[in-house]
């Protein structure tokens, strides 16, 4: 799988709610390995030790390895429907680990199932999704007169702003998704009269939020 466009959590995430009594956690981690997985859930064992149930799921290694646990839950009822919500969600590099306090009603398998998919659902809500797309930096010299007439181009192509210099005229280094960079130079020559170009730099791939 290529990186770029490649759909991953943008950050981590934490939601609970409650069903019949019962509290359920659903947490999401970035994760780009098993063993990084696998670290991370022996912490969240020990975090909630005195749980019902600490169920998971996670998709690591560019798809390439699905694994889920129920954790005691009944098969098939916890860490099943939590791997479900992270692939229709389409997402990589990601662990779900949904923690139950069982409240003392039973919910039965098709109630276990509807759960621990929320619990996944609202985590991944929570961390909100990014997808990996191609960044250029660049570069724009300018007079201190232009300046501003510079900035205020930059929001409407999703231009960051990475630095500034300060010095006999100001330097804005900034990042922008690539396919957009020959627009906003265009943009940038003609508000200014072509007294202004950016200057282009190296791509790189960055995470930039979509949900």
């Amino acid at each position: 799988m290529s990186m770029a466009g490649k759909k991953v959590p943008f950050a981590e995430g934490k939601e609970e709610f409650t069903e019949k009594k019962s509290r359920f956690i659903g947490h999401i981690f970035q994760v780009t390995s098993t063993q990084q997985a696998m670290d991370q859930i022996k912490k969240m064992q020990k975090e909630f030790w005195d749980a019902s149930c600490v169920a998971y799921a996670y998709i690591v290694e560019e798809g390439q390895v699905m694994r889920f646990s129920d954790a005691g839950e009944p098969q098939g009822t916890a860490g099943l429907p939590i791997l479900e919500v992270l692939k229709k969600e389409g997402i990589f590099d990601v662990l779900c680990v949904v923690v139950r306090y069982f409240g003392g009603i039973k919910l039965g398998a098709g109630g276990l199932t509807r759960a621990y998919g929320h619990g996944a659902k609202i985590a991944v809500d929570a961390a909100g999704v990014a997808e990996m797309v191609p960044f250029r930096q660049g570069s724009i010299p300018c007079d201190y007169s232009l300046f501003e007439t510079v900035r205020s181009l930059m929001p409407a192509f999703d231009a960051q702003e990475d630095d500034v210099e300060y010095s006999d005229h100001v330097v804005i280094h900034f990042s922008i998704p690539d396919e957009k960079f020959e627009g906003f130079a265009a943009q940038v020559v003609d508000s200014t009269s072509g007294r202004v170009t950016p200057r282009k730099g190296e791509v790189s791939l960055r995470a930039k939020r979509v949900k």
